[in-house]
């Protein structure tokens, strides 16, 4: 062959192998630039910094998001402020989130917020409360009706059906609030008719909550039991109260009052296995980060909610404004307070 066809025709090869290579490179960026590649920023909001449950939180996902190498935008705290929360929000969004990782409070009036997301097709993963209104890709939830039937059951049972008993209420803005009080009164209200309750609002507040406290056991002084709807707020001051006016005593003796709990924070556990508290429901805050950063990401691949069981024994369920992950929420007494798989058991002393 002639040297100069032969040199043309390796002109002609390498530009096509070129052209070839930038090809595929181009379609390789397409890729991933896709909605289904799972890229994009996460911006994640903890609600408040007062509670040792939502402190355990913040722990959890700052691991996890390093762990799972998450493209996590700098967390923002709304400390319990809906307007705060809306304009933590509107930074994420300014910053590029595409996806974003709540836990709203006041689960009304959230619903602004959720809807001026879903117009910029901004997934939302809203952890432990479920919004009224408003889209969301997915609730990361236990069964917080649940909670209160846990809670009136043991109550019940403890008291053998007689007494009284103080119980302080959540904030009644936000479902979970409702979500407890409602089914501890329904369950009290059907099984254990013999039981007064005394309903006590607290807003999440705990001292509101030992004020009102207060003031049922100066009317009230033989009260055999209490719920609380939070430990991480009320728990160092219903003790501090209960020590003060020396009924503080514990379980098994006379004059004890039963007291049942929700968060499963290492403070809790303490307290029930020195018999200053009896049990509690262990909110899961290790899996309530692990599995909000898990559907963040479900959602930026593209990938559509299924209902039904998981893989990480929860039940997903259909929601009116979207899916809902129930992670399973054991009571703990002193019979499995040492359990090595609860999460506050597995916290660095």
């Amino acid at each position: 062959m002639d040297q100069s066809v032969t040199g043309r025709l390796r002109t002609t090869i390498a530009a096509a192998c070129v052209a070839l290579l930038a090809t595929t490179a181009l379609a390789a960026c397409n890729r991933e630039s896709d909605g289904g590649s799972g890229s994009g920023k996460v911006g994640i909001d903890v609600p408040r910094n007062d509670s040792d449950f939502w402190n355990s939180y913040q722990d959890y996902l700052e691991k996890d998001i390093k762990a799972e190498s998450v493209d996590a935008l700098s967390l923002t705290n709304s400390q319990n402020d809906i307007g705060r929360l809306a304009a933590n929000v509107q930074t994420f969004t300014d910053q590029g989130a595409k996806a974003v990782i709540m836990a709203p409070q006041d689960t009304g009036a959230v619903a602004e917020t959720l809807n001026t997301l879903e117009e910029k097709k901004i997934p939302v993963v809203s952890v432990d409360t479920r919004p009224d209104k408003g889209s969301v890709y997915m609730v990361v939830r236990a069964d917080n009706r649940a909670y209160g039937e846990k809670a009136c059951k043991y109550l019940g049972e403890q008291l053998k059906g007689k007494g009284k008993v103080a119980e302080f209420q959540g904030d009644l803005a936000s479902i979970n609030g409702r979500d407890r009080s409602e089914a501890f009164k329904s369950c009290m209200d059907k099984n254990y008719p013999g039981i007064k309750v005394f309903e006590l609002a607290t807003e999440w507040k705990g001292e509101v909550a030992s004020a009102k406290l207060q003031s049922t056991l100066a009317a009230h002084p033989d009260l055999n039991g209490i719920y609380m709807q939070a430990g991480g707020v009320f728990l160092e001051p219903t003790l501090a109260l209960l020590e003060q006016k020396k009924l503080l005593k514990p379980a098994g003796t006379e004059g004890h009052i039963t007291i049942i709990s929700n968060d499963g924070i290492p403070q809790e556990l303490d307290a029930i296995r020195d018999g200053k508290i009896d049990a509690t429901v262990s909110q899961p805050a290790d899996l309530y980060a692990k599995y909000a950063l898990y559907w963040a990401q479900q959602a930026l691949d593209g990938k559509k909610a299924k209902t039904g069981p998981t893989d990480h024994d929860s039940t997903v369920v259909k929601i009116p404004n979207g899916y809902e992950d129930q992670l399973p929420a054991p009571l703990v007494t002193k019979d499995n307070v040492d359990d090595p798989e609860l999460w506050a058991n597995q916290l660095e002393k």
